[in-house]
């Protein structure tokens, strides 16, 4: 019996790698209908090769500096326990290879490839472990000082603020030191609008990221003793609110539509454990209405050319839903307790000045030696043309 209970875990916990790494397609394919056809390649390949990078670095750095596990053994020590500490590697995997995915969508249409994957390699290979290892494995005493301090550890779930807002907040730094895209904003003060290529990759590519993020949230569970369907129906209400909030605040604008779920996935990735239902369902329409609000004042007012929104999507919404957890986690809104909103607020201000400060440092020491951007002919040519030598359309469209 325990050797069929460890397989089941195993088979699991493997599922769940495998439904978040599809989770990766959804990205390429939300970035492909949101930027101009002449960098849609571009975008392709960089999701897929970041991952690559991302799995080298967090299986010989990275998840090591996490969890203090390292896979130098011999065959027969990987395979204790049917290879058990393999696929959580695995599955964890998936979730740092995440933040690149996320930034990647920030800095689209004018970053050089190069610099990036440089990039990528110092954030999953260093910056985003150790932030984890705080979070999840309990390194340098900070959850324990939480939880004498305010009666209660930071919670986090699945990610909201691990992996969401550190991406969105990574991402800011890197747009900010990048600058916008040519020809975005006039000196005059007008906006120049670049609209998506491609409804319909946009929402496949969100589709693909919401039907994944069931196993992101609740195989978070990691065994198969401690699932719980309350996760599930959790992430279900928040994605409707999400959604429907979007699709009210937005106007009815397919692209806010199609973000929508996203943001309500995002913000109950923290406390989609603890919460009733209809806490979740709220938490979600929050994150839905702050993500339309807050792309649209970052881009017309503040004039930050975040392309497809990843600080408003995954920095704030992240932001929220660790906040979220401590508020509608609580046994008076009908959630199941031990959690505190002293510890949350701390915890999830510790992520984003983690992630904003440490993106800020990766991407000014890149920018300052290595440079971070195309120059003006080959972004005005297009990353396909110019970095990858094909486009994914006839010559003759791939301006727009």
């Amino acid at each position: 019996m325990d050797s069929f209970k460890t397989s089941a875990d195993v088979l699991f916990i493997l599922l769940g790698a495998i439904m978040v790494l599809a989770m990766h397609a959804g990205f390429a394919f939300l970035e492909v209908g949101t930027v101009r056809r002449k960098n849609q390649v571009n975008a392709l390949v960089k999701i897929l090769v970041d991952f690559c990078v991302s799995t080298l670095v967090y299986f010989v750095v990275g998840y090591g500096i996490a969890y203090g596990v390292h896979f130098f053994g011999n065959a027969a020590t990987l395979t204790q326990s049917s290879g058990y500490d393999l696929v959580k590697f695995f599955f964890l995997l998936t979730f740092a290879a995440a933040i690149p995915a996320i930034v990647s969508g920030g800095i689209a249409e004018r970053a050089r490839f190069g610099p990036q994957v440089m990039a990528t390699a110092l954030i999953v290979g260093l910056l985003y472990p150790f932030f984890e290892g705080v979070v999840w494995n309990g390194n340098l005493g900070f959850q324990a000082w939480l939880e004498a301090r305010f009666g209660a550890p930071f919670h986090d779930f699945a990610g909201s603020v691990v992996v969401h807002a550190f991406g969105g907040w990574v991402a800011l730094a890197a747009v900010l030191l990048l600058g916008a895209r040519r020809g975005r904003y006039s000196r005059d003060g007008g906006i120049s609008a670049h609209p998506p290529s491609s409804i319909p990759f946009l929402a496949l590519g969100a589709w693909i990221l919401t039907v994944g993020w069931f196993g992101f949230n609740v195989m978070s569970a990691q065994k198969l003793e401690t699932i719980n369907g309350l996760v599930a129906v959790n992430s279900l209400m928040a994605m409707v609110g999400g959604t429907l909030a979007a699709l009210v605040a937005g106007r009815n604008d397919p692209g806010f539509v199609h973000n929508g779920p996203l943001a309500g996935l995002v913000a109950v990735c923290a406390g989609s454990d603890l919460m009733h239902p209809l806490g979740a369902l709220v938490t979600g329409g929050i994150a839905g209405g702050l993500f339309v609000w807050m792309f649209t004042l970052t881009q017309n007012r503040w004039k930050i050319d975040d392309v497809l929104g990843v600080w408003p999507l995954h920095g704030l919404c992240g932001t929220w839903g660790g906040i979220a957890a401590g508020i509608f986690g609580s046994e008076m809104l009908g959630g199941l307790g031990k959690v505190s909103f002293a510890a949350q607020l701390t915890g999830t201000l510790a992520g984003v000045a983690t992630a904003f400060a440490g993106g800020a440092a990766i991407y000014g020491v890149i920018k300052v030696f290595v440079g971070l951007r195309l120059d003006p002919e080959q972004e005005h040519e297009g990353a396909d043309l110019a970095i990858h030598r094909i486009s994914a359309s006839p010559e003759r469209e791939t301006l727009w």
